[in-house]
């Protein structure tokens, strides 16, 4: 029996025809995996399968995930990420589940959208959960480091809420309503772990990273479990020093609310990796 494998055109692009033959026909397929995305074990004969190509600077990796988690696409990725990925399929690695509190990812520069120029400010991700509608929800809070200048500006002023909400973030004024969706844009969960959060691409091309992980971030069990029950994410921006890096849940929430009450709150749902 041919395995049930979704190949995208983009993957289909990078690997080639023979080789998209080959997986379709079962040849080079698995017939069991760990899914890239929740890695909990899919078969490729029960059920729908999502091939996802890592492509790094000279190299690429195919692996594999249950359809229902991610679709088939093609993932940039940095060479160092790429080999972190070739351990992990391997088995070389092992996913350690992380603890209630949220987790926080190192500062890594801005992407594309809201670039601070000059003053070098880099974003900083914290995940958690939050309570929405009587129901727990997966979350990220994103704050700059420092303040965040639009390019050419001149002056001591802080634009990094101005620029989110040009590019389609709302004010938040109420926490305990969802945020309105923000198409175009998703959060990238792979092998398990934050990679990145995705926008649209200049000229209606390929999305691009507006935030990436220096390496991939590892996230609470309840998390994933949320995120995957959901497939979509609020993501909370706040301008530096509105929100901070809160050591549990219930007192990011609380940063959140007081956040939103000052008017220094933006923020947005996500779909889960969906480019």
């Amino acid at each position: 029996m041919a395995p049930m494998l979704d190949v995208s055109d983009e993957v289909r692009a990078e690997i080639g025809d023979e080789e998209t033959q080959r997986l379709l026909t079962g040849e080079n397929a698995p017939g069991t995996y760990d899914c890239t995305s929740c890695r909990t074990p899919g078969d490729t004969g029960q059920e729908r399968t999502s091939t996802v190509l890592f492509v790094g600077d000279e190299t690429a990796v195919l692996a594999f995930a249950h359809a229902a988690c991610i679709p088939s696409q093609v993932v940039p990725v940095s060479e160092e990420q790429l080999q972190g990925a070739v351990r992990s399929i391997s088995g070389a690695g092992d996913v350690a589940a992380a603890g209630s509190a949220p987790a926080a990812a190192d500062p890594v520069s801005a992407g594309p959208g809201p670039t601070p120029a000059p003053r070098q400010a880099v974003l900083g991700i914290t995940c958690g959960l939050i309570i929405v509608e009587e129901q727990l929800r997966p979350a990220l809070v994103v704050e700059p480091t420092g303040p965040v200048a639009r390019v050419g500006a001149v002056g001591g002023g802080d634009d990094f809420l101005p620029l989110l909400i040009e590019q389609g973030f709302m004010p938040q004024l109420d926490l305990e309503v969802a945020p309105s969706a923000l198409p175009g844009w998703s959060v990238l969960l792979a092998m398990g772990k934050l990679h990145a959060v995705l926008q649209p691409g200049a000229n209606g091309g390929p999305a691009a990273s507006w935030w990436q992980a220096h390496q991939p971030l590892q996230v609470s069990d309840g998390w994933r479990a949320a995120v995957n029950r959901s497939n979509e994410v609020y993501v909370y921006a706040g301008p530096a020093g509105s929100v901070g890096r809160q050591p549990r849940e219930d007192l990011m929430r609380d940063a959140l609310a007081k956040a939103c009450a000052r008017g220094q709150l933006v923020a947005a749902t996500m779909p889960l990796s969906g480019t």
